[in-house]
């Protein structure tokens, strides 16, 4: 292989490996988000384990005490709603 190609290939493996960092920050935030979005709600939960995004704005979070919530905006409000 010759440098220029060689260089290529690096840069792209870098940059590869770079945007997974970026996707967990944004999960841990999305995670202490959905926390106090439930907690502001009065529901039980405790603190938010996982979150699948179903949508913009739409999610559904898993409590560390097993409950689990729908989360989205509908008209401009918040709806948190309790899930099987």
């Amino acid at each position: 292989m010759n440098g220029f190609r060689e260089s290529l290939i690096v840069t792209a493996a870098v940059l590869s490996c770079a945007g997974a960092p970026l996707a967990r920050a944004q999960d841990v935030s999305d995670v202490q988000d959905l926390t106090a979005v439930i907690a502001l709600n009065g529901k039980p939960c405790g603190k938010v384990v996982s979150a699948t995004k179903r949508g913009e704005n739409d999610y559904v979070a898993t409590c560390e005490d097993g409950n689990r919530y729908r989360v989205r905006v509908e008209n401009g409000r918040v709806v948190v709603e309790k899930t099987n």
